[in-house]
């Protein structure tokens, strides 16, 4: 049976590095599951297997351009 554990962990805006708090929760076999933003003006970054966020304010595009600048192009098939 699979353990769930989930941490608090600060990440930054993929984009412009503005801090956030988000609960991120792993698997037991310490694989990414999903995470929430806990800190207001924040968003999850959907599919990129991996704790990311960044700022509501930001634009799909722009947030798109900095995911593929810092992790290069992202496969959603990706395990």
């Amino acid at each position: 049976m699979s353990e769930t554990k989930a941490k608090g962990e600060m990440h930054g805006c993929i984009v412009c590095g503005k801090l956030y708090q988000l609960l991120v929760a792993y698997d037991s076999n310490g694989k990414y599951i999903g995470s929430k933003v806990m800190s207001a003006g924040g968003k999850e970054v959907p599919g990129t297997n991996r704790p990311l966020v960044a700022c509501e304010k930001h634009s799909d595009k722009a947030i798109e351009r900095a995911v593929a600048r810092v992790y290069g192009k992202q496969d959603q098939d990706e395990d």
